[in-house]
């Protein structure tokens, strides 16, 4: 089959290559000339574990193509995926759609006759419809078919998710827009349920699943507070409600909120579609408060560890992006955690294996280096931010003698506690009793400590 992908961003990419592996013949197409062009050359403008070789080799097989050419890349296809970015209006909160009303009104004179064109975008209720009247507006004759068509790709593991996933949701309004949609997945997909609805339907599942997912993150982010305060253990907290397979054990990992692309913008604009429609959210509203407090609340964790001052303090922040495999920084939690250190008197060094010109451009006044180890040379405390296996598999006995405190906040529980304080370190975690709790105390032998301008007790550095 014949596709046209227009967006080469996280989600256009990974389609386009995944329908092309497929077999399918797919042409991707992008205004932005610098993007395609290192496409072209084998750039990729984002990080997955393994696209750079799908691409290539697809490429190779002439099944994959970029192009800046709109009019050539929709002229024969038989399929049209708008897969352009609907980021949150700055100060709104609502979806921005001009992307995707742009694509289809600059589309509409050139779709093959019969054409499906298939919303893959993230999008509001509705959207669907506004797509099909912008298109018929632009092109009054010729018949075409507009679908919702929803992806549920995870960063870092979307190769996987799109080649075997746990579902497909298509959303059609007439039975020729259905026949094709499920000849395009089912020959692959064979078993994997292939869900049919309505277009509405269809808009509204991504941004209910979404919804549900962070506020499950966010559900056990709160039991791992309680846990802390009652000497309990989120781990086997989580472990022992998630083997309920009603609830289930993924996305209860506890740690510093969500971040990415999706679940925060998401949230927000599935609750200002409802606020539209005059209906109250309150879950999924008290989930987006509670996350984005989470963010800087693990700032104060911090400072806790270290015996609750950090002004002159050298912090190493180890991970930057918002999870492991993934370049994105796109509401990452390190961003405002490390906002508050600063603000706290805090100097910061991070690393992070993939993330650093991304993080560049959101973080002021951070040394940003490429190898942990001189990262943590001389700190105060080492904070744990994101689970790269880079960080997971770090040598704690050589990290404890380059540090000059050693204080260890791991706030993705990725490293084995008891390890870490065998080589040396007061640890804390979240979702268990920390260390600090016993040790944090300015009567102890050890480590020292002195006051600080404020009253509060903070370790003498060098011990």
């Amino acid at each position: 089959m014949k596709i046209a992908v227009v967006g080469t961003g996280y989600v256009g990419l990974v389609s386009g290559t995944c329908f092309a592996e497929w077999g399918h013949e797919v042409i991707c197409v992008d205004k932005n000339a610098e993007k395609i062009a290192g496409l072209l050359k084998g750039r990729l403008p984002i990080y997955e574990p393994d696209l750079d070789e799908m691409v290539a080799r697809n490429q190779a097989a002439g099944r994959l193509a970029f192009t800046c050419d709109l009019a050539a890349a929709v002229a024969n296809a038989q399929v049209v995926f708008i897969a352009v970015g609907t980021p949150s209006r700055p100060g709104q909160g609502d979806a921005d759609l001009s992307f995707v009303y742009m694509a289809a009104r600059e589309m509409a004179p050139f779709l093959a006759e019969g054409a499906v064109v298939a919303v893959k975008s993230t999008v509001p209720v509705s959207t669907g419809d506004a797509v099909e009247k912008i298109i018929a507006h632009a092109r009054p004759y010729g018949s075409f078919s507009v679908a919702s068509n929803p992806e549920f790709l995870r960063e870092g593991a979307a190769i996987g998710d799109f080649l075997k996933p746990d579902r497909v949701v298509v959303g059609v309004e007439d039975g020729r827009a259905r026949a094709v949609m499920a000849a395009l997945y089912q020959e692959a997909l064979g078993e994997t349920p292939l869900v049919f609805t309505d277009r509405r339907t269809s808009e509204l599942i991504k941004y209910a699943a979404n919804a549900f997912l962070a506020t499950k993150i966010t559900f056990i982010n709160e039991l791992a507070d309680l846990c802390e305060k009652v000497d309990c253990n989120v781990g086997e907290l989580a472990l022992g409600i998630g083997l309920d397979r009603r609830i289930g054990t993924s996305f209860l990992n506890a740690g510093p909120g969500y971040g990415g692309s999706c679940f925060p913008k998401d949230t927000l604009a599935l609750l200002r579609t409802a606020q539209d429609y005059g209906v109250v959210l309150r879950i999924v509203e008290e989930t987006i408060v509670a996350n984005e407090a989470r963010k800087r609340k693990m700032a104060l964790k911090v400072i806790e560890a270290v015996g609750g001052d950090v002004e002159g303090l050298t912090i190493a922040v180890l991970g930057l992006t918002f999870k492991p495999d993934t370049d994105d920084m796109r509401e990452a939690p390190s961003v405002p955690l490390i906002e508050t250190l600063q603000r706290y008197g805090a100097v910061v060094r991070a690393y992070d294996p993939v993330g650093l010109q991304n993080a560049a451009r959101l973080l002021e006044d951070v040394t940003l280096l490429d190898d942990p180890y001189e990262c943590a040379r001389n700190s105060d405390a080492v904070v744990v931010l994101t689970e790269w296996d880079s960080i997971r598999r770090i040598d704690l006995g050589r990290l404890r003698r380059l540090v000059r405190t050693p204080v260890l906040v791991d706030l993705r529980n990725a490293l084995e506690p008891g390890a870490a304080s065998a080589a040396g370190f007061h640890v804390s975690v979240v979702g268990q009793r920390s260390e600090h709790a016993e040790w944090a105390n300015p009567t102890t032998d050890e480590p020292d400590f002195e006051k600080t301008a404020s009253g509060l007790p903070r370790m003498v550095r060098g011990k």
